[in-house]
Parts: structure tokens; sequence; C-alpha cells
């Protein structure tokens, strides 16, 4: 499955990179994908629920 993260919505709290840091970081202020296509579906969606601004989608 592959993630993404808008980053115009993206407010860099770091919620998706605490919870899933195998699939996400944190670079200049803001959240982006570090691999592709994601190991871990379970993590990155959790952390796509967890997103408060809703900037983290997937396909």
């Amino acid at each position: 499955m592959h993630f993404a993260v808008d980053q115009e919505l993206c407010i860099g709290c770091g919620a998706c990179a605490g919870s899933c840091p195998e699939v996400f970081e944190i670079i200049d202020g803001k959240s982006t994908v570090i691999v592709d296509p994601v190991p871990d579906e379970e993590c990155a969606s959790s952390a796509e629920d967890g997103c408060p601004v809703g900037a983290i989608s997937h396909d």
C-alpha cells in the first residue's frame, strides 16, 4: 500500500512519526513518507487515523 502526506495540510506535529517512525519522518518541519510501498500497513493506518489535520492518505 502507498501512503502520502499532503504538505499543504501537514502542521508538522510529529504524531505520525512518533507512532510509526519506520514509515514517517519530520523533514523541514513537515511529515514525509520515508518508505514506499509501506511495509507495515497497520502502523501507517494508525498514524493516518491519528493525524489531527487529516494530512495522511493511502491508496
